[in-house]
């Protein structure tokens, strides 16, 4: 690898919390949104675009109703075409609600994230990626973050919060469109809560011994479902909600392959 990434300055810095901090609070105790729908809690990138045309994202789930406790890797390559990792089968990773928008078959691997600093992560899968991530904060960032802590509970599962969110967001983060509800690949409707929200000041990845060169928003934005993939990199401890699985009106992740 080449020298550190550079350090944030004071003036970027969370004056509540570290993503460290905040990251080793959400999986010390991680507190499941109230339903009787599948929800999970953590922490993730939830992406990052380069300029090559390649997309990472990160998910680092410490609960949920679905699954053991997991971490997952996307990645989508220049011709469009995704792969999820994830530390657990497909049906119990993220692939359970996107599997259907890549002809690729979920990965079940290992994944390590590893704090270098109170800003910097560090994501790998041996033999694979090596994905280093500085996190910081700026006044758009500390924007939704107020935002977030403001808001009731009922509003993160309201529609018409959410959607009057995105509409916020997107702008004001400068991530392109973005949807904090909809419906997934898979055909299952979603509810996303990013309470606490940083942006990536600085990254590299190297994924099979290619480096994936400058970051930069992509020449149109990945899509998943109604997802939409952030055109700048954004960082967030979060909940959500995924409507329960059912055979007849959803799609399945049906295969898992191993790696490593």
């Amino acid at each position: 690898m080449s020298a550190a990434l550079p350090q944030p300055t004071i003036s970027g810095m969370n004056t509540h919390s570290t993503p460290r901090a905040a990251a080793a609070a959400v999986t010390a105790h991680p507190v499941l949104p109230d339903g009787d729908d599948e929800r999970f809690v953590g922490f993730g990138i939830m992406g990052l675009p380069f300029a090559s045309g390649h997309y990472l994202a990160l998910r680092q789930f410490p609960a949920t109703t679905f699954a053991p406790a997991y971490t997952s890797v996307w990645h989508r390559d220049p011709s469009c075409t995704w792969t999820f990792y994830a530390t657990t089968p497909g049906q119990q990773s993220c692939a359970r609600y996107f599997s259907s928008a890549t002809p690729n078959d979920p990965v079940q691997c290992d994944i390590g994230v590893t704090w270098d600093s109170e800003w910097d992560v560090r994501i790998e899968i041996p033999h694979l990626l090596r994905w280093d991530v500085q996190l910081e904060n700026t006044w758009a960032t500390r924007t939704m973050t107020s935002l977030g802590g403001r808001l009731p509970q009922a509003a993160w599962t309201s529609k018409s919060a959410l959607s009057l969110i995105s509409r916020v967001a997107g702008p004001v983060l400068g991530a392109g469109d973005i949807r904090l509800t909809g419906t997934a690949a898979n055909g299952q409707h979603y509810m996303v809560a990013p309470t606490t929200v940083w942006a990536v000041g600085a990254s590299r990845a190297i994924v099979d011994g290619k480096d994936l060169g400058p970051t930069g928003p992509l020449m149109r934005q990945a899509r998943l479902g109604d997802f939409r993939c952030p055109q700048r990199g954004i960082g967030v401890i979060g909940s959500g909600h995924f409507e329960n699985y059912d055979a007849e009106r959803h799609l399945a992740a049906e295969r898992t392959v191993a790696f490593g």
